[in-house]
Parts: C-alpha cells; structure tokens; sequence
C-alpha cells in the first residue's frame, strides 16, 4: 500500500518516520511503501540464520543485523530493509553509534545480504521485489553475498557478484549451502527452511 503525501518525503525525514502502527515501509522515489507484515515463519527464519552466524561459523552478534538499512540508487527505491545483514567489521563500524542504522553509498560494504521471500508468484511485488529488483540494487551496490531464501519454494539461492551482476547458484533440501564468503560453512536448504 502506497501512503499519500502532500510531497515527497526526504530520506533524513524517512529515517525518523514513526506513524505509531508498527508497520514498515520502505521510502520509493520519496513516498513511503508498506512492506506488509512478516509472517513468522519469515522471521523465524531470519533469525535461525542470525544464530547460526553468531554459534556455528563465531561471528560476533553486534555484526548480525535486522533493521539496518542499506542505501540503494534506483528509480523505484531509496533504502531497503533486508531481513539479515552480515556486516564486515569495517561496515559495522561505519554506523556504530549513529543515530540511524543506515549504510550509506560511501560506507564500507557487509559482506552479506539475506531477504526471506513472501509468499508470491513470479510477476507478484513479493516475488519481483526480492527476485528482480533487489537484485539489481545489491548488484549495482556492489555487495558481494546476497541470498534470497525462499520457504514457498523450498529453495536457498546465493548470488555471488561478478563484475556487475550476481552468478546464482541454487540450493535445495539437503543440499549444503556453498558460499564464497563463508567457506567453512556447513548448512544445509533443510536445516534453514526448518529451524524449529
């Protein structure tokens, strides 16, 4: 749902938007989107996979994030909302203590980007957004780990950046999940989809 505005919000303005509902947005060409709900397995998801950085592979817990906004330049949005963030030390600590968690297109990159698919078929907002768009967004970004975990498909991709565009690999049930970042990983599709 688009929200009507007498003018086009800011990005500094957006950061310190609070309509008092609890929903989420996420600023597209100055007016602000709602995100709709996560569902929870969503967000159950999300979170397995935080614990899962922090317990299993030692990366410190202030390094794994929800809520932190990453700065894109697109025609269609201004910041995103990932599910997971996997910050490298020096994107940690170029937003460590500011007033907004907001990496900027100067900051230093995280070394991963995960987004947990809403249910949607292919040409839907759910699929496109996560698919398509942020794709090209994480791309041009130049973050260089994006996953799209998607539960209705039972399917983990990872996109590693090459050039200016993300080789995709595709992951599913007890496939280990190979990633070029953490390559002493041991995960697997099953163990992600099903972290209860």
């Amino acid at each position: 749902m688009t929200i009507a505005m007498a003018q086009r919000m800011t990005l500094e303005a957006f950061l310190h938007y609070e309509d008092g509902t609890g929903n989420r947005y996420e600023l597209v060409d100055g007016v602000l989107v709602e995100m709709g709900a996560e569902s929870t397995d969503n967000t159950s998801i999300a979170m397995a996979l935080a614990f899962f950085f922090m317990q299993q592979l030692g990366i410190p817990a202030y390094r794994v994030a929800i809520k932190h906004l990453i700065r894109v330049s697109s025609t269609k949005v201004t910041a995103r909302d990932p599910d997971l963030i996997v910050h490298s030390v020096d994107s940690y600590a170029a937003i460590a203590g500011a007033t907004e968690s907001l990496l900027k297109p100067e900051h230093p990159l995280p070394l991963l980007v995960v987004e947990v698919v809403s249910p949607g078929k292919p040409g839907s907002v759910n699929y496109d957004r996560d698919y398509v768009d942020k794709r090209v967004e994480y791309a041009e970004r130049g973050i260089p780990e994006y996953w799209i975990v998607d539960p209705q498909r039972d399917v983990v991709w990872v996109l590693s950046l090459e050039g200016r565009d993300y080789r995709s690999t595709r992951f599913a049930g007890d496939q280990a999940i190979v990633s070029p970042t953490f390559s002493d990983m041991t995960l697997t599709v099953s163990r992600i989809l099903n972290p209860f």
